[in-house]
């Protein structure tokens, strides 16, 4: 089972440094330590932050981490990925 509070950190910490406001996800590499290849890990769950951009329903733009952390929560959520 997902540990969503240890995935919820790992998507803070990798987007925290981003220049916010963000209007493309193409805003957010530079912040990730690996770029697009920057992965995600969580018991069963593993996604790059490239296929992490496909399964999103982001609604740019973002004024700050935390909107953006709660919406890719949401859309994992609800596509039951995580």
């Amino acid at each position: 089972m997902v540990d969503r509070d240890e995935l919820r950190e790992q998507f803070t910490e990798a987007f925290e440094d981003a220049d916010y406001p963000i209007s493309s996800p193409m805003g957010l590499i530079p912040a990730l330590p690996n770029g697009p290849s920057t992965k995600f890990e969580s018991d069963d769950f593993s996604m790059t932050a490239m296929e992490l951009n496909t399964k999103l329903d982001g609604d740019f733009p973002y004024e700050n981490v935390d909107s953006l952390v709660d919406d890719v929560m949401e859309s994992l959520e609800s596509r039951d990925l995580i």
